[in-house]
């Protein structure tokens, strides 16, 4: 390898960094976020579901679920470069959560407390947020 080679690969490992770096964060972020929702709805469930007024098993189910999407998304987000078709996958997903937990709001499936209500809507906002900046990242790439 000569040094040339070496400078260009430098170079453009640097410029992929900064290319992908809003996705990147994104990416990492929604991974952290999602896994300590999971991890409280997993170790909390039989607390919370009486305070949020949503049944223990679908949280204990919600919380399983979480942990295995935050695993999926930190791998894809620690890759050297990040698979555009992957973080298309995510921003979907991240997208569909926020309008299912907008649906299930507005049916009323099983009648959440006010707290479970503002948690769910919360939870939407913040995940829609995230599936913004994933898609200006992802444009951005």
């Amino acid at each position: 390898m000569t040094a040339q080679s070496t400078t260009a690969g430098t170079r453009a490992a640097a410029e992929t960094a900064a290319s992908d770096g809003l996705l990147r964060f994104a990416l990492k972020t929604d991974a952290a976020m999602t896994a300590a929702n999971g991890l409280a709805y997993l170790a909390g469930f039989a607390l919370l579901d009486g305070w949020l007024g949503v049944p223990a098993a679908l949280l204990a189910g919600v919380g399983a679920f979480l942990l295995a999407f935050a695993v999926f998304v930190g791998r894809v987000a620690m890759q050297p470069e990040i698979s555009r078709l992957a973080a298309g996958g995510i921003v979907a997903a991240n997208l569909l959560w926020a309008v299912d937990s907008v649906i299930l709001l507005l049916v009323d499936g099983f009648s959440p407390t006010l707290a479970g209500q503002i948690v769910i809507a919360v939870q939407a906002a913040g995940v829609a947020g995230l599936a913004g900046l994933q898609y200006a990242g992802l444009r951005r790439a």
